[in-house]
């Protein structure tokens, strides 16, 4: 489990993460969804014990990340947002290199399990410079589960990637959680937390302004949105809990009327008066 309690974290004048309290259950995929600059990126350096918070405290399995940082470091594992394998030596090469380096017995029966796991075994002995975007960020998450963390933490896992790999990734991701692993994703892509997600925490400017289900967030502004051009050209909506209610109001607009179900970025404007970039 992870406990999260009125955590602030400052660069100069900006609160970067602005007194975020919230928790996530063992076994759960939990989102945390924003634009760039929302705060995502700097809560989980601060819960993987890499930046300490100005404020605020959090725990993880009851470990405190302030004051037990080396025993937290050996429970987790963090896919970071930015590829950092070795793109000269091959895949099994990158992760022996991990595995020695975290003393993990059993080492070469493992990496074969973990490389089978996530769909490159076959691929072991090429590489990493030849492979796609897909088999380094597979890649990536096989280096993470190594060292069997209970709790494993993604940076926009699936950043760059076409639909199909994206989710191939999520059914990885899935498999874990299944496995009984905590996992914990930033993410600005709607999609990806609606469809993977047990619940979403949405960040703007810092601040937890919502925290459900996906289904829950939905229904809380209206499962349906009615999406007009208002006479100044812009774009105007209007949501409803049902799609007959929606349909409607939309025959009392003008013109240009569009009616559909509702998506958790029209909860994040609803809320903030902002679009997720």
């Amino acid at each position: 489990m992870i406990v999260v309690e009125n955590l602030i974290r400052s660069y100069r004048d900006v609160r970067a993460v602005d007194g975020v309290s919230l928790t996530v259950k063992r076994g759960e995929i939990f989102g945390l969804l924003g634009p760039n600059g929302a705060g995502k990126s700097t809560l989980i350096r601060m819960l993987t014990t890499l930046t300490r918070p100005h404020g605020g405290r959090a725990w993880i399995m009851g470990y405190d990340v302030v004051k037990e940082r080396e025993k937290i470091r050996r429970i987790i594992a963090t896919v970071p947002q930015e590829i950092n394998l070795d793109r000269e030596l091959t895949a099994r090469e990158n992760l022996e290199i991990y595995a020695l380096l975290y003393r993990i017995s059993n080492r070469r029966e493992k990496i074969t399990a973990i490389l089978k796991r996530t769909g490159l075994l076959e691929r072991q002995h090429s590489v990493v410079s030849e492979f796609s975007g897909g088999m380094q960020r597979r890649l990536l998450l096989a280096r993470a589960l190594l060292t069997s963390p209970e709790v494993l933490f993604l940076d926009e896992p699936s950043l760059g990637l076409d639909p199909q790999i994206r989710r191939q990734m999520w059914d990885l991701v899935r498999g874990e959680a299944a496995n009984g692993r905590t996992v914990v994703i930033t993410t600005h892509y709607i999609e990806e937390a609606e469809a993977l997600c047990h619940r979403v925490g949405i960040l703007n400017r810092g601040r937890l302004v919502a925290l459900d289900t996906p289904s829950s967030l939905k229904v809380s502004v209206g499962n349906y949105v009615v999406e007009c051009i208002n006479h100044e050209g812009r774009l105007v909506q209007h949501f409803y809990h049902s799609r007959e209610e929606a349909k409607y109001h939309a025959y009392e607009q003008p013109s240009n009327v569009t009616v559909r179900e509702t998506n958790l970025e029209d909860v994040f404007v609803k809320l903030t008066g902002e679009r997720i970039e």
